[in-house]
């Protein structure tokens, strides 16, 4: 018969949630600023699209205060373990926020808002919904947390994805992105039900306690890990849980599709590396687990085939945002060697280098659709001449996007590569299939300066096309962000390393 809690037991659990409630400011910070920004839309008259831009940049500028404020906070667990507060998950914040940022700067600049969108009411606030639930999933330590934080980011992107909604490609992105969402996170919620009828626990600590004491069932758990890691590769958008990624990356506002191959992909590592570190025992160490399941060895063959897959397609693609995606398939595998080799510091460096390069990329390629109408490779021939410092620009992201020195993605790739090399000879087979795989990308990237500087243009009747001041500090900065972190890149390297603690993991990293 159920019980009721005794009055002892309610108020033991308003204690442990108000001195919750103090870890979890920022996200009620943001909470805060994503109704503000209705109400905004609602009260405000005339120009209110400019005000709400600037509403949300300053509000999402604000939160890092507070972020900053709970580096002097022991990492523990949070509401009874469903949530955790540790340098890694502070990380995390810090990433989404400036994701935040960057995608409203980026969308201030695109001109199709102007002819597609009448208000941007819901825009706004979308994306800092969109902030709230990629920090919530970083931060995720329970399987009921993940789904929920998981499932808020997906709503959002849903919905943002087909934000031009007389716009055949957005409405038809939003379709696509909806129906494999749907899919992966049915997938991923079976596994979950799974994984607590067996150990009948949700925390991923007491999962992983759970296994290591008492076993389970090795064929249910391999299939429960793999209905998990499809709903973990939908996010991060491997092979072969990448089909989404192409159409709706094409079909998506640009600053969306950015928003989108960065700031998501990125939630999706987080969670991914949270449960890869903790809930498996052993610390998914390349040796039979009690899972019955080598998924050092899985997350090889993901990774190989991403890195394989997405640069030899993105070979014979034509218009530049879906080339970009398929690129960006390529780059989940690169990441995937950082958690292969159990090296945080290696996978958030790269990921802050993924941040730079990725972002600069589409915000040119903003600016060149801004004045050409067009996203298809061939119609970039010639600007370089008409548009030099958005030429130089682009190419340098294209650069550290390859890989080559003295860029960031140079850096990125370099620690990626070290850590596996130092695992031994095992893995040096690994090496040199992401280090041909990113010769074969020098190709593709390098065909756009190629069209931009070396070859006619198709309308040589046009004469320079000039960009505004703004756009063009904000575009340098990116630029020389992208330089300098190629050369002086040890703050990076040292945020990354202390980034790298995870609370409630056994084992320590390398």
């Amino acid at each position: 018969m159920f019980e009721l809690p005794s009055g002892a037991e309610i108020q033991g659990i308003i204690a442990a949630t108000k001195a919750s409630v103090g870890f979890f400011i920022p996200e009620i910070y943001l909470s805060v600023l994503f109704m503000l920004l209705i109400l905004i839309d609602l009260v405000a008259k005339g120009r209110k699209n400019n005000l709400l831009a600037i509403a949300t940049l300053v509000g999402l500028a604000g939160s890092t205060f507070f972020i900053f404020q709970q580096h002097s906070l022991p990492p523990g667990e949070l509401f009874f373990g469903m949530y955790v507060l540790d340098e890694f998950a502070l990380f995390f914040k810090y990433f989404f926020v400036l994701s935040g940022i960057v995608a409203v700067i980026v969308t201030m600049i695109d001109e199709q808002f102007d002819r597609e969108v009448k208000s941007m009411g819901e825009y706004y606030a979308l994306i800092v919904a969109m902030v709230i639930g990629m920090i919530m999933m970083a931060s995720s330590a329970d399987l009921l947390m993940i789904f929920l934080s998981m499932e808020l980011v997906s709503f959002t992107g849903y919905i943002l994805a087909g934000y031009f909604k007389r716009n055949a490609r957005s409405s038809e992105a939003a379709l696509k992105y909806l129906v494999y969402g749907a899919v992966s996170s049915g997938l991923m919620v079976y596994g979950f039900s799974l994984i607590y009828g067996i150990t009948a626990q949700t925390n991923l600590i007491k999962i992983s306690q759970e296994l290591a004491a008492h076993g389970s069932d090795s064929l249910v758990m391999i299939f429960a890990s793999l209905l998990v890691l499809a709903g973990f590769g939908y996010k991060i958008g491997a092979v072969p849980f990448h089909f989404w990624s192409p159409d709706v990356y094409e079909g998506s506002p640009t600053p969306i599709t950015a928003y989108l191959s960065v700031a998501s992909k990125a939630a999706g590592f987080a969670l991914l590396i949270r449960f890869f570190y903790i809930a498996i025992p052993h610390g998914g160490l390349p040796v039979e687990n009690k899972l019955g399941l080598d998924w050092v060895t899985l997350l090889i063959v993901l990774s190989v085939a991403s890195m394989i897959y997405g640069n030899v397609v993105a070979l014979w693609q034509k218009n530049v945002k879906r080339l970009l995606a398929y690129s960006s398939i390529a780059h989940a595998g690169y990441l995937l060697l950082g958690i292969i080799v159990m090296n945080n510091q290696a996978t958030l460096l790269y990921l802050l280098s993924y941040f730079l390069m990725n972002f600069g990329a589409f915000y040119v390629v903003i600016l060149i659709a801004n004045k050409t109408g067009s996203e298809n490779l061939d119609d970039y021939r010639g600007l370089g001449i008409k548009m030099p410092l958005a030429g130089a620009a682009l190419t340098v992201f294209l650069i550290s996007l390859v890989g080559l020195p003295p860029t960031v993605g140079f850096i990125g790739k370099l620690y990626i590569f070290s850590a596996l090399l130092s695992k031994g000879s095992l893995y040096i087979g690994i090496a040199l299939v992401g280090i041909m795989t990113s010769v074969i990308s020098l190709y593709y990237y390098m065909l756009i300066p190629l069209n931009m500087f070396l070859r006619e243009s198709k309308r040589p009747d046009e004469k320079s096309m000039q960009l505004a001041v703004a756009p063009q500090i904000f575009m340098t900065v990116l630029m020389v962000l992208t330089l300098v972190f190629g050369i002086f890149f040890a703050p990076l390297s040292d945020f990354a390393n202390y980034s790298s603690a995870m609370f409630g993991m056994t084992l320590p990293l390398p």
